[in-house]
């Protein structure tokens, strides 16, 4: 049986029997339910006005004394917190037809209202209508039918308050096991959302090895293939971009969502930022004629923030440009000074969008165009990603297009540096020294290892290679090494104990340990660094950042 819906208690004030009135302390109607409007012939229009302004004295009975009683019953229970309940009297009302009054008793009892530190904030004035009990009462012969009526009326009263009471129990019982199964699902949400950012990080992980195996090998091929394969060469380079792309825009998109993006801060021309990405993107925009203008500022634009993030967020848009203008479009990027802000603008004349769909863009698995066999690969993550990273600058991102056809325009906003603030503080880089270096590769995807061993050969470096935890300690007891690069996820033996046996022994301290893995939240780095690495690397790990964290050890 499902569970019942909430009263409407607003439904039950107005359909209660009894006519109720509710006041507040300066005796002006805040409520009124029918019973009260039917028995004292008014309409809700007396909402809002003095009860003594609708319900003045009749001035044809120089002996009414109404006001003065129910003002001063009114005048207790303000002072005193208490309820009263009021004597049978005589309280004539308007008929509201020249001037005239019709008479009527009542039976009020005005009931406090009161609010956690006890004071009064409303009252409850009940009344019933006993008109016709008294004028029974006048009559002898009418007196046994009218207490009869009278007792009639009480036993109704004492068994409907046992209803209601009953009512009011079962509603608490149901309001009690609502909150208990609120209580359950907020667990599970937050059981189902650690399970599915350990499932992004495990796929992510999982995606990354193939990649980064594949990554290696065009590297590879890159060095061998003669200009005459060098069409095809590009082509795998940059599907396994969108690849990598998409993998860690899987990844980010979970951290974004979960607040865990982490920034590495320091003082950054954004001029350096912008021409850098969109060095690195303009091939592709080469690709079906496609343009990609640049307008950069003449002085330098400094802001605080994490290049790599940065980078990222202009990465991001560029992309997003670049899937959905047509072959021969043109995409421009600006950078300018607005009222101490840094203003970067990405402007294309691709598909656009609805103005109303500006906002929604930037949510998780948003994507501008519909799906279809047409619709341009992507996770709609980037902007979700950009519009994090650029929050957490303390800027501000914002799209806006002039509808469908019709090109789009985002716009990030972020402070400028301070020039008299501090720098943040960054790491010193160590001096670059190249050398012969005895290398360890420890990974148990056979191809990347394969891989990684002859891109480091030819680079004039001893390497060995092996797949499990046993063999790396092996390895590393009988020989000195001077780099290890271990994956974390071995079959036999994670990279945390290997890491943690080798810095043991005697000589532990030489070897610099280098984690190489899919995983690489701040968490997983954190880890790293606990177990003795002194790097920790995501995979797929390019060449050039290889090469260029192996020349800067000693």
């Amino acid at each position: 049986m499902p569970p019942l819906a909430a009263p409407d208690f607003r439904l039950l004030f107005d359909s209660a029997l009894s006519p109720l009135l509710v006041l507040s302390p300066d005796f002006t109607i805040v409520e009124v339910n029918r019973a009260y409007l039917a028995a004292t012939r008014t309409e809700r229009t007396i909402v809002g006005q003095r009860i003594f302004d609708v319900f003045p004295d009749n001035p044809d009975d120089p002996s009414a004394d109404g006001v003065a009683n129910l003002r001063r019953s009114l005048e207790s229970v303000v002072a005193t917190g208490r309820k009263d309940t009021m004597a049978l009297q005589r309280y004539d009302i308007p008929t509201g037809e020249a001037g005239g009054f019709a008479e009527r008793y009542w039976s009020p009892v005005n009931s406090p209202v009161l609010d956690a530190e006890g004071r009064v904030t409303h009252i409850i004035h009940r009344v019933e209508d006993v008109t016709d009990f008294v004028h029974l009462r006048r009559v002898g012969r009418e007196q046994e039918r009218a207490a009869a009526e009278a007792q009639m009326r009480a036993e109704g009263m004492e068994i409907d308050l046992f209803v209601r009471a009953r009512e009011i129990h079962e509603v608490n019982g149901q309001l009690s096991r609502a909150n208990a199964e609120l209580d359950a699902a907020g667990r599970q949400l937050r059981e189902e959302q650690r399970a599915k950012d350990r499932f992004i990080a495990t796929l992510s992980h999982e995606l990354r090895n193939p990649l980064a195996a594949a990554c290696a090998a065009v590297e590879l091929l890159a060095l061998d293939l003669p200009d005459s394969g060098r069409p095809a060469l590009s082509v795998l380079e940059r599907q396994l971009g969108t690849l990598v792309r998409m993998s860690n825009d899987l990844l980010d998109g979970t951290r974004a969502l979960t607040g865990r993006l982490e920034l590495v801060s320091e003082r950054v021309d954004l001029r350096s930022v912008v021409e850098g990405a969109c060095a690195d993107i303009r091939n592709l925009f080469g690709h079906e004629e496609r343009t990609l203008q640049l307008t950069l500022p003449d002085t330098p634009l400094e802001v605080d923030g994490d290049r790599l993030r940065l980078t990222q967020v202009l990465t991001n848009l560029l992309s997003n440009a670049l899937k959905y203008t047509p072959p021969g479009g043109r995409t421009e990027v600006r950078l300018t000074v607005e009222d101490e802000q840094a203003r970067l603008t990405v402007r294309d004349d691709g598909i656009g969008f609805r103005p109303s769909q500006a906002e929604d863009l930037f949510g998780v698995f948003v994507r501008a165009a519909p799906a279809g066999p047409n619709t341009p690969e992507g996770l709609g993550l980037g902007l979700a990603v950009a519009r994090t990273v650029v929050e957490l600058h303390g800027g501000r991102i914002s799209a806006h297009s002039e509808g469908p056809g019709k090109g789009a325009t985002f716009t990030v906003l972020l402070p400028q540096a301070d020039e008299a603030a501090p720098e943040p503080a960054r790491p010193a880089a160590p001096p670059r020294v190249r050398r012969r270096l005895a290398i360890l590769i420890v990974e148990d995807n056979a191809d990347l290892a394969a891989t990684y061993r002859t891109l480091l050969e030819r680079q004039g470096h001893h390497v060995t290679a092996v797949h499990t935890g046993a063999d790396a300690l092996t390895a590393t007891e009988s020989d000195v090494f001077d780099v290890v690069l271990c994956d974390l996820g071995l079959p036999d033996t994670d990279g945390y104990t290997v890491a943690r046996t080798v810095r043991a022994r005697p000589h532990g301290h030489r070897p610099r340990l280098i984690a190489v893995s899919g995983f690489s939240r701040g968490t997983d780095r954190s880890l790293s660094r606990t177990a003795g690495f002194d790097a920790h690397l995501a995979k797929p790990l390019p060449l050039t950042d290889l090469l260029d964290l192996l020349e800067r050890l000693e």
